[in-house]
């Protein structure tokens, strides 16, 4: 196995992401990033995506453009109101307005192709244990899956050569636990952007279910959030 071996992480920006990025760095791994303009409202975590993956001395960052409103089928890609002020129980009953139809496996699939190109057999993703009880997506039965069939679908994995990894360090982690892990390993998180519905100047709303997460998550580990929030 390589000194340094290579792998790719997608990176939205957010909290989750920036996090598992720290971790795969921490971990002793190249890092490659791969972040998508995909057409979602909240296209100011690019920007976000973009100075972490500076800030934190990837080997190489790559921003892809896929337009998923032309299907559109979330409140995230499609004019459908984002949910706002939800209790915390109401954001795990049932698959959420926010969920964007099969983007994790868009997503992995171009990680999988980068990945094999670059003759990484790693792929970082931030899932974590508060979305995977809405988002089928975020699911340990969807990654394990998702892992057969990338070892089923690559030269490198038919012919035997290596075997592709799907990392998800954050499944079993509750969000005050994943602030607490990315402190630790001196993530800036003033450079992230978690908000659903960001105003025109880009300041996060403070009341869809990804702010209110994210806020609940540094109350409880004791931290402060630097974000600047619409709602203070």
């Amino acid at each position: 196995m390589p000194k340094h071996p290579k792998a790719v992480v997608l990176l939205s920006g957010g909290l989750d992401s920036t996090t598992t990025l720290a971790i795969a760095k921490a971990e002793g791994y190249e890092v490659y990033s791969l972040s998508f303009r995909y057409g979602q409202r909240h296209d100011v975590e690019i920007d976000a995506a973009c100075a972490v993956a500076a800030r934190m001395g990837v080997a190489q960052h790559i921003v892809v453009p896929i337009d998923l409103r032309q299907f559109g089928g979330s409140a995230l890609t499609a004019d459908i109101p984002v949910p706002k002020d939800r209790d915390v129980e109401d954001m795990g009953q049932g698959v959420p307005i926010t969920y964007v139809p099969a983007r994790n496996t868009v997503f992995l699939a171009l990680a999988l192709a980068w990945a094999e190109v670059l003759g990484a057999n790693d792929i970082f993703l931030g899932v974590n244990a508060l979305d995977y009880s809405g988002y089928p997506d975020c699911r340990p039965e969807y990654i394990d899956a998702f892992e057969r069939m990338a070892n089923l679908a690559t030269r490198a994995g038919v012919e035997g050569r290596s075997h592709l990894r799907i990392h998800t360090p954050l499944i079993k982690l509750a969000k005050s636990e994943i602030v607490r892990t990315g402190l630790g390993l001196g993530v800036d998180y003033s450079l992230t952007h978690s908000c659903y519905d960001p105003t025109a100047d880009g300041l996060a709303c403070g009341a869809c279910d990804s702010c209110l997460l994210r806020l609940k998550g540094f109350a409880e580990a004791g931290a402060r959030d630097p974000l600047i929030y619409a709602q203070s």
